[in-house]
């Protein structure tokens, strides 16, 4: 089945930087486009950043030049490089696969606090 396992979070203080990373397994990582999202206390689910199978990727406004998103397919990992973050950052992070047009499977969440 599919699996997906956050990791990475903690607290760190504003400016400085975090590496999430995303395990995944039960099915072929590297012919899916995958994804991060967070989600802060009272907000709603936003997307972060997205790499499809070839490489591609878009992010979040909010993040541009600042987060880095990137897929080791030998690994089958997905990575989240947040540099310069701000308290608007925090939130729960989480990495999800996109299939048949949704948002289809979800890992449990690592959680950013900046102060």
């Amino acid at each position: 089945h599919v699996q997906l396992v956050e990791s990475g979070g903690g607290s760190v203080q504003a400016g400085g930087t975090l590496r999430l990373s995303c395990a995944a397994s039960g099915y072929t990582y590297s012919t899916y486009c995958m994804g991060w999202f967070r989600q802060a206390p009272g907000k709603e689910r936003e997307g972060v950043a997205a790499i499809d199978s070839d490489g591609r990727t878009r992010y979040a406004d909010s993040v541009k030049g600042r987060f880095t998103i990137s897929r080791d397919n030998a690994k089958n990992t997905l990575y989240l490089q947040l540099n310069s973050l701000t308290r608007e950052d925090s939130a729960m992070y989480f990495c999800a696969r996109y299939d048949s047009y949704i948002w289809h499977y979800w890992g449990q969440g690592t959680q950013v606090t900046v102060s």
